[in-house]
Protein backbone atom coordinates (compact mmCIF):
# COMPACT_ATOMS: atom_id res chain seq x y z
CA UNK A 1 0.00 0.00 0.00
CA UNK A 2 2.32 2.25 1.17
CA UNK A 3 4.15 1.73 -2.46
CA UNK A 4 1.32 2.12 -4.42
CA UNK A 5 0.50 5.84 -2.34
CA UNK A 6 4.56 6.51 -3.00
CA UNK A 7 4.17 5.39 -6.93
CA UNK A 8 0.99 8.07 -6.84
CA UNK A 9 3.15 10.78 -4.99
CA UNK A 10 5.65 10.56 -7.98
CA UNK A 11 3.04 10.61 -10.51
CA UNK A 12 1.50 13.39 -9.13
CA UNK A 13 4.94 15.10 -9.41
CA UNK A 14 6.05 14.54 -12.62
CA UNK A 15 2.66 15.51 -13.89
CA UNK A 16 2.47 18.82 -11.98
CA UNK A 17 6.04 19.29 -13.05
CA UNK A 18 5.00 18.51 -16.86
CA UNK A 19 1.97 20.45 -16.49
CA UNK A 20 4.29 23.82 -15.00
CA UNK A 21 6.79 23.14 -18.16
CA UNK A 22 3.91 22.90 -20.54
CA UNK A 23 2.91 26.55 -19.54
CA UNK A 24 6.15 28.07 -19.83
CA UNK A 25 7.32 30.13 -22.72
CA UNK A 26 8.66 27.05 -24.94
CA UNK A 27 11.83 28.97 -27.20
CA UNK A 28 14.03 27.25 -29.50
CA UNK A 29 17.24 29.40 -29.75
CA UNK A 30 20.07 29.94 -32.42
CA UNK A 31 21.51 32.48 -29.57
CA UNK A 32 24.53 31.30 -28.68
CA UNK A 33 23.87 29.46 -25.25
CA UNK A 34 25.45 31.53 -22.60
CA UNK A 35 23.44 34.80 -24.15
CA UNK A 36 20.41 33.37 -24.94
CA UNK A 37 20.07 32.25 -20.74
CA UNK A 38 21.41 35.78 -20.09
CA UNK A 39 18.56 37.39 -22.17
CA UNK A 40 15.72 35.39 -21.62
CA UNK A 41 16.04 35.71 -17.69
CA UNK A 42 16.21 39.57 -17.97
CA UNK A 43 13.28 39.15 -19.82
CA UNK A 44 11.73 36.68 -17.77
CA UNK A 45 12.64 39.14 -14.59
CA UNK A 46 10.58 41.98 -16.27
CA UNK A 47 7.54 40.49 -17.35
CA UNK A 48 7.40 37.66 -14.74
CA UNK A 49 7.02 35.21 -17.74
CA UNK A 50 9.03 31.88 -16.99
CA UNK A 51 10.78 30.45 -20.71
CA UNK A 52 12.16 26.63 -21.36
CA UNK A 53 14.71 26.97 -23.71
CA UNK A 54 16.18 24.33 -25.66
CA UNK A 55 19.40 25.16 -27.76
CA UNK A 56 19.61 24.63 -31.71
CA UNK A 57 21.82 25.82 -34.27
CA UNK A 58 20.14 27.52 -36.85
CA UNK A 59 20.23 24.31 -39.86
CA UNK A 60 18.46 22.10 -36.99
CA UNK A 61 16.13 24.40 -35.32
CA UNK A 62 14.60 24.71 -38.92
CA UNK A 63 14.56 20.79 -39.87
CA UNK A 64 12.92 20.70 -36.40
CA UNK A 65 10.50 23.09 -36.86
CA UNK A 66 9.68 21.91 -40.16
CA UNK A 67 9.16 18.34 -38.81
CA UNK A 68 6.72 19.91 -35.66
CA UNK A 69 4.43 22.02 -38.33
CA UNK A 70 1.63 19.69 -37.09
CA UNK A 71 2.39 19.65 -33.56
CA UNK A 72 4.57 22.49 -32.57
CA UNK A 73 6.40 21.67 -29.86
CA UNK A 74 7.84 25.43 -29.21
CA UNK A 75 6.40 29.21 -29.27
CA UNK A 76 9.22 31.04 -30.85
CA UNK A 77 12.48 30.70 -32.43
CA UNK A 78 14.70 33.33 -31.25
CA UNK A 79 18.09 34.07 -33.06
CA UNK A 80 19.29 32.79 -36.11
CA UNK A 81 20.14 35.02 -39.50
CA UNK A 82 16.92 36.45 -40.63
CA UNK A 83 16.95 34.66 -43.66
CA UNK A 84 16.49 31.54 -41.94
CA UNK A 85 13.45 33.12 -40.72
CA UNK A 86 12.32 34.66 -44.45
CA UNK A 87 12.89 30.73 -45.57
CA UNK A 88 10.38 29.37 -42.06
CA UNK A 89 7.74 32.03 -43.35
CA UNK A 90 7.93 30.82 -47.28
CA UNK A 91 7.45 27.27 -45.78
CA UNK A 92 4.67 28.16 -43.93
CA UNK A 93 6.41 27.45 -40.56
CA UNK A 94 5.62 30.83 -38.34
CA UNK A 95 2.70 33.42 -38.17
CA UNK A 96 2.78 37.25 -38.20
CA UNK A 97 2.64 39.53 -35.61
CA UNK A 98 3.29 43.56 -35.97
CA UNK A 99 4.76 44.83 -32.30
CA UNK A 100 3.97 47.94 -31.40
CA UNK A 101 7.77 48.71 -31.11
CA UNK A 102 8.36 47.68 -35.16
CA UNK A 103 7.72 51.59 -35.93
CA UNK A 104 10.88 51.92 -33.99
CA UNK A 105 13.09 49.33 -36.32
CA UNK A 106 14.46 50.37 -39.52
CA UNK A 107 13.12 48.08 -42.54
CA UNK A 108 16.35 45.85 -42.92
CA UNK A 109 15.62 44.74 -39.22
CA UNK A 110 11.98 43.54 -39.92
CA UNK A 111 9.47 42.07 -42.04
CA UNK A 112 6.77 44.17 -43.37
CA UNK A 113 4.06 42.70 -42.59
CA UNK A 114 5.54 40.95 -39.20
CA UNK A 115 6.35 37.59 -39.73
CA UNK A 116 9.79 38.57 -37.84
CA UNK A 117 12.02 41.06 -36.61
CA UNK A 118 15.36 41.26 -35.73
CA UNK A 119 17.18 40.97 -32.02
CA UNK A 120 20.47 42.22 -32.80
CA UNK A 121 23.00 42.55 -35.35
CA UNK A 122 26.45 42.56 -36.04
CA UNK A 123 27.87 44.80 -38.47
CA UNK A 124 31.65 43.53 -39.55
CA UNK A 125 34.21 46.02 -38.15
CA UNK A 126 38.56 46.32 -37.70
CA UNK A 127 39.94 45.67 -34.58
CA UNK A 128 43.46 47.64 -33.82
CA UNK A 129 45.75 47.35 -31.03
CA UNK A 130 46.45 51.16 -30.83
CA UNK A 131 49.75 50.19 -28.80
CA UNK A 132 51.23 47.59 -31.08
CA UNK A 133 50.61 50.16 -34.13
CA UNK A 134 51.87 53.33 -32.33
CA UNK A 135 54.98 51.51 -31.24
CA UNK A 136 55.63 50.70 -35.26
CA UNK A 137 54.87 54.40 -36.10
CA UNK A 138 51.86 53.17 -38.39
CA UNK A 139 48.36 55.15 -38.02
CA UNK A 140 44.99 53.85 -36.96
CA UNK A 141 43.44 52.71 -40.44
CA UNK A 142 39.87 53.88 -41.02
CA UNK A 143 38.52 52.41 -44.31
CA UNK A 144 39.01 49.56 -46.21
CA UNK A 145 41.76 51.52 -48.78
CA UNK A 146 43.72 52.29 -45.66
CA UNK A 147 44.20 48.50 -45.03
CA UNK A 148 46.20 48.41 -48.11
CA UNK A 149 49.08 50.97 -46.36
CA UNK A 150 52.41 48.71 -46.83
CA UNK A 151 52.88 49.40 -43.29
CA UNK A 152 50.14 47.02 -42.30
CA UNK A 153 52.55 44.62 -44.24
CA UNK A 154 52.01 40.51 -43.34
CA UNK A 155 49.87 42.49 -40.05
CA UNK A 156 46.52 41.71 -40.81
CA UNK A 157 44.70 38.61 -39.37
CA UNK A 158 41.00 37.76 -41.29
CA UNK A 159 39.17 34.66 -41.44
CA UNK A 160 38.55 32.58 -44.91
CA UNK A 161 35.57 32.40 -47.27
CA UNK A 162 36.79 28.88 -47.78
CA UNK A 163 35.39 27.78 -43.87
CA UNK A 164 34.40 31.28 -42.94
CA UNK A 165 30.79 32.76 -43.29
CA UNK A 166 32.09 36.05 -41.95
CA UNK A 167 34.99 36.09 -44.56
CA UNK A 168 32.37 35.53 -47.27
CA UNK A 169 30.47 38.74 -45.55
CA UNK A 170 33.44 40.44 -46.71
CA UNK A 171 33.28 39.75 -50.16
CA UNK A 172 29.92 40.19 -50.15
CA UNK A 173 30.40 43.63 -48.86
CA UNK A 174 33.39 44.32 -50.85
CA UNK A 175 31.50 43.44 -54.38
CA UNK A 176 28.16 45.63 -52.80
CA UNK A 177 31.32 48.71 -52.68
CA UNK A 178 32.80 48.08 -55.56
CA UNK A 179 31.36 45.92 -58.16
CA UNK A 180 32.36 42.45 -58.29
CA UNK A 181 35.63 42.75 -60.43
CA UNK A 182 36.95 45.78 -58.25
CA UNK A 183 36.59 43.75 -55.11
CA UNK A 184 38.87 41.28 -55.90
CA UNK A 185 40.97 43.66 -58.04
CA UNK A 186 41.07 45.36 -54.15
CA UNK A 187 41.54 41.82 -52.52
CA UNK A 188 44.47 40.83 -54.67
CA UNK A 189 46.00 44.15 -53.49
CA UNK A 190 45.77 43.35 -49.73
CA UNK A 191 46.80 39.89 -49.86
CA UNK A 192 50.49 40.92 -48.89
CA UNK A 193 49.02 42.62 -46.02
CA UNK A 194 47.54 39.45 -44.70
CA UNK A 195 49.38 37.90 -42.04
CA UNK A 196 46.93 35.01 -42.20
CA UNK A 197 43.21 33.50 -43.40
CA UNK A 198 42.04 31.95 -39.79
CA UNK A 199 39.42 29.23 -40.22
CA UNK A 200 36.99 30.16 -37.79
CA UNK A 201 35.01 33.66 -37.85
CA UNK A 202 36.15 34.87 -34.33
CA UNK A 203 39.81 33.55 -34.85
CA UNK A 204 41.46 37.13 -35.48
CA UNK A 205 39.80 38.90 -32.13
CA UNK A 206 41.40 36.07 -30.12
CA UNK A 207 44.96 36.93 -32.01
CA UNK A 208 43.97 40.72 -31.18
CA UNK A 209 43.75 40.22 -27.83
CA UNK A 210 46.91 38.37 -26.81
CA UNK A 211 49.25 40.50 -29.58
CA UNK A 212 49.75 38.03 -32.09
CA UNK A 213 48.59 40.52 -34.82
CA UNK A 214 47.64 43.96 -34.72
CA UNK A 215 45.19 44.27 -36.74
CA UNK A 216 42.27 42.12 -37.49
CA UNK A 217 38.61 41.46 -39.15
CA UNK A 218 35.34 39.66 -38.52
CA UNK A 219 31.85 40.39 -36.99
CA UNK A 220 32.24 43.49 -33.98
CA UNK A 221 31.35 41.40 -30.51
CA UNK A 222 35.24 39.92 -29.87
CA UNK A 223 36.05 43.20 -30.30
CA UNK A 224 33.97 44.87 -28.34
CA UNK A 225 34.83 42.72 -25.71
CA UNK A 226 38.52 43.24 -25.60
CA UNK A 227 37.66 46.63 -24.99
CA UNK A 228 35.63 46.05 -22.17
CA UNK A 229 37.95 44.07 -20.71
CA UNK A 230 40.91 46.89 -20.94
CA UNK A 231 42.87 46.24 -23.77
CA UNK A 232 44.35 48.56 -26.01
CA UNK A 233 41.76 48.02 -28.51
CA UNK A 234 39.89 50.36 -31.10
CA UNK A 235 37.16 48.80 -32.77
CA UNK A 236 36.90 50.95 -36.20
CA UNK A 237 33.87 50.46 -38.50
CA UNK A 238 35.27 51.35 -42.30
CA UNK A 239 34.07 54.91 -43.64
CA UNK A 240 33.11 53.55 -46.93
CA UNK A 241 30.32 51.29 -45.08
CA UNK A 242 30.41 47.30 -43.71
CA UNK A 243 27.94 44.06 -44.38
CA UNK A 244 26.42 42.73 -41.11
CA UNK A 245 24.58 39.85 -40.17
CA UNK A 246 20.68 40.18 -38.66
CA UNK A 247 19.92 37.66 -35.56
CA UNK A 248 16.03 37.35 -35.74
CA UNK A 249 12.46 35.98 -33.86
CA UNK A 250 9.33 34.57 -35.04
CA UNK A 251 6.68 33.19 -33.42
CA UNK A 252 5.80 29.83 -34.90
CA UNK A 253 2.43 28.84 -36.26
CA UNK A 254 0.21 26.82 -33.52
CA UNK A 255 2.03 28.40 -30.61
CA UNK A 256 0.55 27.30 -27.73
CA UNK A 257 1.75 30.24 -25.81
CA UNK A 258 0.80 32.80 -28.03
CA UNK A 259 0.22 36.24 -25.89
CA UNK A 260 3.64 35.13 -23.64
CA UNK A 261 5.43 34.84 -27.59
CA UNK A 262 3.91 38.63 -28.43
CA UNK A 263 5.31 39.89 -24.89
CA UNK A 264 8.89 38.44 -25.72
CA UNK A 265 8.86 39.94 -29.01
CA UNK A 266 7.38 43.11 -27.37
CA UNK A 267 10.10 43.29 -25.03
CA UNK A 268 13.06 42.19 -26.77
CA UNK A 269 12.29 45.18 -29.20
CA UNK A 270 11.51 48.03 -26.64
CA UNK A 271 14.23 50.25 -25.23
CA UNK A 272 14.21 48.12 -21.83
CA UNK A 273 14.85 45.13 -23.88
CA UNK A 274 17.70 45.86 -26.22
CA UNK A 275 19.38 47.83 -23.23
CA UNK A 276 20.17 44.39 -21.89
CA UNK A 277 21.99 43.56 -24.85
CA UNK A 278 24.83 46.15 -22.96
CA UNK A 279 23.85 45.09 -19.71
CA UNK A 280 24.01 41.85 -19.87
CA UNK A 281 27.47 42.25 -21.73
CA UNK A 282 26.21 40.40 -25.31
CA UNK A 283 28.92 42.20 -26.92
CA UNK A 284 25.67 42.48 -29.91
CA UNK A 285 24.65 46.26 -31.25
CA UNK A 286 21.03 46.87 -30.45
CA UNK A 287 18.65 47.22 -33.53
CA UNK A 288 17.42 50.81 -31.87
CA UNK A 289 18.87 53.74 -32.71
CA UNK A 290 17.80 55.34 -29.64
CA UNK A 291 19.38 52.88 -27.53
CA UNK A 292 23.46 52.91 -26.97
CA UNK A 293 25.83 50.25 -27.26
CA UNK A 294 27.86 50.94 -24.70
CA UNK A 295 30.61 53.58 -23.76
CA UNK A 296 32.84 54.27 -27.24
CA UNK A 297 30.51 52.33 -29.17
CA UNK A 298 28.53 54.51 -32.25
CA UNK A 299 24.72 54.30 -32.62
CA UNK A 300 23.90 52.05 -35.26
CA UNK A 301 22.43 54.94 -37.58
CA UNK A 302 26.22 56.57 -37.29
CA UNK A 303 27.57 53.44 -38.64
CA UNK A 304 27.32 52.89 -42.67
CA UNK A 305 25.49 49.21 -43.33
CA UNK A 306 25.30 48.04 -46.33
CA UNK A 307 23.18 45.48 -47.68
CA UNK A 308 23.13 42.71 -49.73
CA UNK A 309 20.82 39.83 -51.58
CA UNK A 310 20.49 36.83 -48.98
CA UNK A 311 19.36 35.05 -52.25
CA UNK A 312 22.41 36.28 -54.32
CA UNK A 313 24.38 35.47 -51.31
CA UNK A 314 23.46 32.16 -51.41
CA UNK A 315 23.53 31.19 -55.06
CA UNK A 316 26.47 32.78 -55.75
CA UNK A 317 28.80 31.29 -52.68
CA UNK A 318 30.68 28.28 -53.97
CA UNK A 319 31.79 30.65 -57.29
CA UNK A 320 32.34 34.01 -55.39
CA UNK A 321 34.58 31.63 -52.58
CA UNK A 322 36.21 29.94 -56.09
CA UNK A 323 37.22 32.81 -57.66
CA UNK A 324 38.71 33.88 -54.07
CA UNK A 325 40.53 30.77 -54.24
CA UNK A 326 41.97 31.63 -57.80
CA UNK A 327 42.34 34.97 -57.91
CA UNK A 328 43.87 36.16 -53.84
CA UNK A 329 45.13 32.65 -53.04
CA UNK A 330 46.51 31.71 -56.61
CA UNK A 331 47.73 34.70 -57.76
Amino acid sequence: MHRLAGRLAVSTLAMLAFMSSAQALVVYSSVDEENSTKLLKAFSEATGIETQMVFLSSGPALSRIEAEVNRPQADVWFGAPSENHILARERGLTQPYASANADALAGQFKDAEGYWHAIYTNPLAIGVRTDILTERGAPVPTSWEDLKNEAYRGLIQMPSPQSSGTAYAVILTLRELMGEDAAFQYMKALNPNIQTYTQSGTAPSGALGVGETPIAVQFSPGFLKLVDEGFPVQVVFPSEGVGYEVAAMSILKGAQNLDEAKALVDWMTSAEGQQQLATQKTYFLPIRSDVSAGEGIPALDQIKLVSYDPAYASENRQRLVDRWVEEVLGQ
